[in-house]
């Protein structure tokens, strides 16, 4: 198979981290008899550089182009870099908005993880998190209170601020559909979130994806207030396989888990629209205080380009291929500064690339 990839290496430690995800690709491709093709993008601070905008339509084109997009990270120190002197619109981060709606990625997926090398870390007492777990949150990226209609006012003197938060059918059916399509690749199991004793949207919510749900007769739909959902993250987050969820339930939940796992370094993500075209990027943010030491970890962002092999490829063999690379490679003690612990060897982002990729073999 031809790949067809944009790379997006964007700002501070982006360009070092997505270096060595392309270099385990393209070990994966090499071992398992594909072909990559990438084109690199400029997109963010790296684009207001260059072109004086976030983003421009060359990029989004370009983009659009591709089979999927792999993305370091966006952004620099906003109380240092000039660019956060510029008008909101034409700041970096700007650049990542208009890219998802320009793509219309309306599906969020970020899973949590708790590697049993890196148990430690877990806030989590340790009759909770020594069953692990291994959760997917999907998170619908462009309806809900983010985009309904919002304004602030004054009556009788008092002022007064309105947001409203909207949902209709064909908005949740897609997202649904996304949710019970990747829990047939995991363990079949969806847990859909909502607030359907208060609100009108969470029973709608609530209504189409129990329609969805029929047609996927092997995968489990269980019901869960957003409430409850915060506090079985914490009680048991071994129960969950996919949650699925609305644009600001899935923000607060998703967070909530990447905290659990205790290492933000090693969280991927991926945002979808209804084809196999997605966008990979790595949680977390640009770390510009660290940038072109050596010392980033790029296992976030391997992470990414295995989910994307995985959902816009349908590459499952060569998906696992590159988690199991990072499960064996953490076995063996090796670690990056921001998850090194005693016993451990350190290593660089460099290094760290080398292993991973020499474990696909």
């Amino acid at each position: 198979m031809k790949l067809n990839i944009a790379c997006i290496p964007g700002d501070g430690i982006g360009p070092e981290i997505v270096t060595e995800a392309k270099k385990v690709l393209n070990q994966t491709a090499k071992v398992y008899g594909h072909e990559i093709s990438y084109t690199d993008l400029l997109m963010g601070g790296a684009s207001i550089d260059v072109h004086g905008v976030p983003l421009t339509e060359e990029t989004v084109e370009k983009a659009k182009e591709a089979d999927a997009v792999l993305m370091g990270s966006i952004g620099g120190d906003t109380t240092t870099s000039p660019w956060y002197k510029l008008a909101p619109q034409l700041r970096p981060e700007a650049g990542l908005l208009a890219i998802r709606k320009a793509l219309n990625l309306f599906a969020n997926l970020r899973p949590a993880v708790l590697y049993d090398e890196l148990a430690d870390a877990c806030p989590l007492k340790k009759d909770i998190s020594g069953a692990g777990f291994d959760m997917m949150i999907m998170r619908e990226l462009t309806g809900g209170l983010y985009f309904g209609e919002r304004y602030t006012t004054q009556e009788n003197g008092v002022r007064k601020a309105v947001d409203t938060l909207t949902y209709n059918e064909n908005e949740i059916r897609r997202i649904a559909l996304k949710g019970f399509d990747i829990a047939m690749k995991r363990r079949k199991k969806v847990t859909s979130v909502d607030k359907a004793n208060v609100l009108d949207s969470s029973r709608l919510w609530r209504k189409v994806v129990e329609e969805v749900a029929k047609d996927y007769p092997e995968v489990t739909l269980e019901h869960m207030l957003v409430d409850n959902c915060a506090m079985q993250l914490v009680k048991n987050p071994a129960q969950f396989d996919v949650i699925l969820t609305e644009n600001m339930f899935g923000d607060i939940l998703s967070d909530e888990a990447s905290m659990v796992t205790g290492s933000i370094g090693m969280l991927a993500s991926a945002s979808l629209n209804d084809s196999k075209f997605g966008l990979y990027e790595p949680s977390h943010g640009s770390a510009p205080d660290i940038a072109g030491k050596g010392i980033a970890n790029p296992i976030a962002t391997v992470l990414s380009a295995a989910m994307m092999l995985r959902f816009s490829f349908d590459l499952d063999k060569e998906a696992d291929a590159v988690e199991n690379a990072v499960k064996n490679v953490l076995k063996k003690g090796y670690r990056t500064v921001d998850i090194m612990s005693e016993g451990c060897r350190q290593v660089g982002c460099k290094e760290m690339g080398d292993l991973l990729a020499d474990e696909i073999n």
